[in-house]
């Protein structure tokens, strides 16, 4: 030992016992020398080696003019996904009828015109449909390590290009820069993280225990992938809905048709084709993730696909309800997220101050439009004034405005809020807000659409505070998706916890109180898939947990090694775990034709007092009666 200290200390002194006659010279302080410098070379080659297969490899996907904030583009009346219709000159100029449909993409913020797309048919689905069944023979072939490099070099992209994908999505989406990096960047880098970490772990072939009587047997679980898979999303986060399932559906070994929402094809196809890019500089055929941009009567051509073999759907309640039929035509199965009424539980004594930036940003982000966003404020009736007036105080300062016009400043940072993604809803919420009015609620701030002075996009709604809500009535029971906080009081514990299972939705919910324990008993009596303690919307930023809710709210999962298993088959292999010397045979008194009625009974009833009686006794009773059985 004092040796390899002297070595590695003092490695130019040992090699010098090779030039001077010293008495104290050894073999082994060179050879231990010798052997550093060996095991570290390996070690740089194993590196190199590791690197030059497993690393992120850099790629370019060049960026949309529309994402400069300096773009400018034709301003559309009234823009709607329709608006090509009455304004034909909106059309691409190559457009020669034969009976295709657009859709007019448009920036909700500002109207201005972006592209109008191309609507697929049924015809053009299908065909998009076998492309991606074809190059998911090869696709499934790659190995865990080659699909990890996939995600790695998407993440590096992602991470590089994180403001440019915010533009994209800001222009698209109407939100704000903040909101987007939230909702969009950050989950998704987050999903990536974990696959590159986790999903193998979640994939791989597992062992499973066994029983006595097969102890001389191997089960085993195999996670196959399904094939072609398909993900119908919603269009409040373009980027993330777009490439969270398909990240997931590719790392199972999968092909993905992914059907984006009409409202953000535009962004959706250019995060597509990062990934098309991505997967082609990588050697691989990007035809494994196709994009189908339709209108929803177009819709069952890949709902009821023979081809398809799952269906990922995120929306609303009524839509996810005509996939779950469609997909009845051939038992494809469907993972539903669909709306949400998310409660917050103020419990007693809460510190209303401390959490109040918190409750602020889970209503209000994006606008109101997140699907785990909290729609519900359950509050003691001890501290409601207290709560109301936080909340007016705070709602009545947000700003609202698109982060890409233009000004001198560039940016516009004093954007709190974006725009909605339409006005479609708008008449419905002032109607729901002013019957809440009716009903003794009370509203002293918001409570219809916002005219923007400086903005030309008709899609904006004043933020609003609606107190004294009744929990029975129709704006506390249906699923708003916009920036309207909702304040609900209640007496007594049990009654917060009624009026939080008291919707149909069953998705997320929070709990607030200055005692984590009772927070967690709480917790436990909601009715829904997830719920954060003193916090918001964070169960979903450990993509370790499954994401999706109870009720109306959907079933299955799509987050977590449940999600990510659920793109697969497991398969069940059961195997000889010593061949040469065990192996399953039929006794003679089981074996056709049976020679005894009374002897095969007699057999088959000391097995199973033999393996599963209660009590040593009964069970050695069991091996006497099979052992008369056998003679």
């Amino acid at each position: 030992m004092h040796s390899l200290f002297y070595v590695l200390f003092h490695p130019l002194n040992t090699l010098n016992l090779w030039l001077e006659d010293d008495p104290n010279a050894s073999i082994v302080d060179v050879l231990y020398l010798f052997t550093t410098f060996s095991a570290f070379g390996i070690w740089l080659v194993f590196d190199r080696y590791q690197k030059a297969v497993n690393s992120a490899v850099p790629f370019r996907h060049p960026a949309p003019d529309a994402a400069d904030p300096n773009w400018h583009s034709r301003v559309i009346p009234n823009a709607n996904l329709r608006s090509h219709l009455q304004m034909p000159d909106l059309l691409p100029l190559q457009f020669g009828g034969g009976g295709r449909d657009y859709i007019t993409c448009y920036d909700p913020a500002t109207s201005l015109h972006l592209t109008s797309a191309l609507a697929d048919d049924a015809r053009s689905i299908e065909g998009k449909i076998k492309r991606a069944k074809n190059a998911q023979v090869k696709w499934c072939e790659t190995s865990f390590g080659e699909r990890r490099r996939v995600m790695r070099s998407l993440l590096k992209w992602l991470v590089e290009n994180q403001e440019l994908c915010v533009r994209v999505v800001c222009r698209d989406s109407g939100k704000t820069m903040v909101d987007a990096a939230l909702g969009e960047i950050l989950t998704t880098c987050s999903k990536l993280e974990w696959l590159i970490n986790h999903g193998e772990r979640a994939l791989r072939t597992e062992t499973r225990y066994s029983n006595l009587m097969m102890t001389y047997k191997k089960s085993q679980v195999i996670y196959e992938p399904k094939g072609v898979v398909s993900a119908i999303v919603s269009w409040n986060y373009p980027l993330h809905n777009a490439w969270s399932p398909i990240i997931a559906s590719i790392f199972a070994g999968n092909a993905i048709v992914l059907k984006a929402s009409e409202h953000v094809i535009w962004s959706t196809e250019w995060f597509v084709g990062a990934i098309h890019k991505c997967l082609e500089v990588l050697g691989y055929d990007a035809d494994i993730v196709q994009t189908v941009c339709c209108w929803p009567d177009q819709a069952e051509a890949l709902t009821k696909s023979p081809l398809i073999k799952h269906i990922t759907f995120i929306g609303s309640e009524e839509v996810g309800r005509k996939v779950a039929m469609a997909a009845t035509e051939h038992l494809t199965p469907v993972t539903l997220e669909l709306g949400g009424k998310d409660p917050a539980i103020i419990l007693p004594d809460t510190d209303l101050r401390k959490w109040s930036s918190i409750w602020m940003r889970g209503i209000f982000q994006n606008s109101g439009q997140n699907c785990i966003g909290i729609e519900r404020l359950i509050v003691h009736s001890e501290q409601y004034d207290e709560l109301y007036d936080i909340l007016t105080d705070r709602v009545a300062k947000l700003r609202f405005g698109s982060v890409l016009a233009p000004s001198r400043e560039g940016y516009i940072n004093t954007v709190d809020c974006g725009s909605m993604i339409s006005n479609d809803r708008f008449e419905v919420l002032e109607e729901l807000i002013f019957q809440a009015q009716e009903d003794g609620a009370r509203v002293d701030v918001g409570g219809k659409e916002l005219l923007h002075t400086s903005c030309e996009g008709r899609s904006y709604f004043q933020a609003t505070v609606v107190g004294d809500v009744n929990p029975k009535s129709r704006i506390a029971q249906m699923e708003l998706f916009g920036p309207i906080a909702l304040l609900i009081k209640y007496d007594d514990i049990d009654d917060a916890i009624t009026i939080a299972n008291g919707t149909r939705y069953g998705l997320g919910a929070s709990v607030f109180g200055p005692h984590q324990d009772l927070c967690i008993e709480v917790a436990k009596e909601l009715h829904c898939g997830m719920v954060s303690v003193n916090d918001f919307g964070v169960f979903y930023l450990n993509q370790d947990l499954p994401f999706g809710g109870t009720k109306s709210s959907g079933y299955g999962r799509f987050g977590g090694p449940e999600g990510l298993r659920a793109l697969t088959n497991p398969k069940a292999i059961v195997t000889d775990r010593w061949p040469s010397f065990v192996q399953t045979s039929i006794p003679k008194v089981l074996d056709y034709p049976i020679r005894s009625l009374v002897r095969s009974w007699d057999f088959i009833h000391g097995l199973i007092m033999l393996l599963y009686a209660d009590g040593y006794r009964a069970r050695f009773n069991g091996l006497v009666q099979l052992t008369k059985a056998c003679r």
